[in-house]
């Protein structure tokens, strides 16, 4: 190791993806807009199945965007998410499907309720305030990812420095 150039052995394993994935709860969500810049917001998720599931009212813009165009971005770091080392990411592009039926409705609403809300009357009023005329849920099937692992950096940096720092 000479520099940070070169950061692709870097990536996260898949165990410890999955593991970020299970205990993570929020994401940056991308799209692009009808001029074709990217925009994205914070939101909350689950994992399940190797999908991204998310929930946004019908009438934001971010829905009207993945009607016109269902390519979109998903990131997730391990940044405040409990048991799992710090500094991981994992960027993922993807296709978006928007759902708006009971029966997606029915397994995702208590799903998301819970890994937002551990006191189970307050998942119960969450499931009650989601539960509106224009909500859809949108699930993102990603097709390609980018990983990083700060820990694997911080040993080769260590064992650099160990070894003489380069002189």
């Amino acid at each position: 190791m000479a520099d940070y150039e070169d950061v692709t052995g870097w990536g996260l394993d898949s165990g410890a993806e999955e593991a970020m994935l299970a205990a993570q709860t929020e994401c940056t969500f991308i799209w692009a807009n009808q001029q074709g810049w990217p925009v994205g917001v914070i939101m909350s998720f689950i994992w399940r199945e190797g999908r991204f599931w998310l929930t946004a009212s019908g009438q934001r813009a971010r829905i009207a965007a993945v009607r016109r165009d269902p390519r979109v971005c998903i990131v997730v770091t391990s940044t405040g998410a409990a048991g799992v080392p710090q500094r991981q990411t994992v960027t993922y592009k993807g296709l978006c499907r928007l759902h708006d039926g009971d029966e997606t409705k029915a397994w995702f609403y208590p799903e998301l309720a819970a890994a937002l809300h551990p006191d189970q009357e307050m998942q119960r009023h969450f499931i009650r305030f989601l539960d509106s005329p224009r909500r859809v849920i949108l699930e993102v099937e990603p097709a390609q990812r980018i990983s990083f692992d700060g820990a694997k950096q911080s040993a080769a940096t260590a064992s650099w420095i160990e070894d003489g720092g380069g002189r």
